[in-house]
């Protein structure tokens, strides 16, 4: 089947003119054109969602064209795409990570927040929390 820019870009969750860009740069290699206007067959589904991955991943566009054009090198390049794809798998667990260290922070403020509302002030929370100034996260105080 056959899909049109427009189309593929709403199933991306992305702009006709971001696909176009991601054209522009390389990055739909195998992207046919017809009459000047890209079209996009059910194959080209595998790679835009590599793509779709790498770069909501947060993976620099420049490193995504490094790996289009290893894969232009097919067996040859294996170990090179393995190493850019295992990179960018450490980035993701560095960042779930750095999450898990900001989710602490929201929990806390969810928590503080309930509490206050509970006890009808922000004031009267003051001798249930520490006034320390840290960069730590704040911990909930057990029950």
């Amino acid at each position: 089947m056959s899909y049109k820019i427009k189309e593929v870009a709403k199933m991306m969750g992305v702009t006709p003119s971001t696909l176009r860009y991601y054209d522009k740069e390389g990055l739909l290699p195998n992207v046919k054109r017809i009459n000047g206007v890209r079209v996009f067959e059910d194959e080209d589904f595998k790679w835009l969602r590599v793509l779709n991955c790498l770069k909501n991943t947060n993976m620099p566009l420049k490193k995504i064209k490094a790996y289009v054009d290893l894969t232009k090198n097919g067996n040859d390049s294996l170990e090179e795409r393995l190493k850019l794809i295992e990179e960018q798998e450490q980035n993701v667990l560095d960042q779930i990570e750095e999450f898990k260290y900001y989710l602490k922070e929201i929990e806390y403020k969810k928590w503080y927040l309930k509490e206050a509302i509970k006890l009808g002030s922000e004031e009267k929370m003051y001798d249930k929390v520490s006034s320390k100034a840290t960069f730590e996260v704040d911990e909930i105080p057990d029950k």
